[in-house]
């Protein structure tokens, strides 16, 4: 189950770092580096916390496969996309719930707390994007006022409360996903946000 979700989320996070540089007009090189960076960022960074060396990707193969491969649909098939910002939120929102569980699953496996776990979901699914935002120019999605991280953290209490009802893992897995990916759907349509920090400086 999970190893079929790392494949999904690794080709949905490096199709949307492909499509995000495309947009940003990058040659060739440009847009696989940033799927490259994209796809693996947030695995990288927790492997190297939890001292899992070398990290994941550099021990399968199929990583660079996969990457390659959602690299290449991206290139071809983006002429056809005429909603380029919108292909880029809907896959950037699936890989956002997808590696939110890969985390949450391996700070279980090192019998991490199920703080620390929700910590390393929320890193594994945001940080690949914050490094993809840092090298396009942008300020990065986590650090803006849209709910990102925080549907993270949500799910990943979620997912401990349902582990706590006994649920079947596949189920709990299902679950958590969709709600992620769900809700960052309905609150990118109903414009649904975090207050920003001027709300404190306003009081001031």
């Amino acid at each position: 189950m999970f190893e079929f979700l790392d494949s999904i989320g690794t080709l949905v996070f490096a199709i949307s770092g492909a499509l995000t540089a495309i947009y940003k007009k990058l040659d060739l090189f440009g847009v696989y580096c940033i799927a490259f960076v994209t796809a693996l960022g947030g695995g990288t960074i927790r492997d190297v916390m939890i001292g899992r060396t070398p990290v994941g990707w550099m021990q399968d193969m199929n990583y660079i496969y996969i990457i390659t491969v959602g690299f290449l649909l991206s290139i071809i098939f983006n002429r056809y996309l005429d909603r380029l910002r919108i292909s880029m939120f809907l896959f950037d929102s699936i890989g956002l719930g997808v590696f939110t569980l890969l985390g949450l699953d391996k700070g279980i496996e090192y019998g991490l707390s199920p703080l620390i776990c929700v910590i390393l979901g929320t890193l594994t699914a945001t940080f690949g994007g914050v490094i993809r935002d840092i090298l396009c120019n942008e300020i990065p999605v986590l650090f803006r006022k849209e709910i990102y991280a925080t549907l993270c953290i949500a799910g990943g209490i979620l997912f401990f409360i349902l582990k706590e009802l006994r649920l079947q893992e596949e189920f709990i897995s299902l679950t958590v996903a969709i709600f992620i990916i769900a809700f960052r759907l309905i609150a990118f349509k109903y414009n649904w946000s975090l207050p920003t920090g001027t709300i404190f400086a306003k009081k001031l």
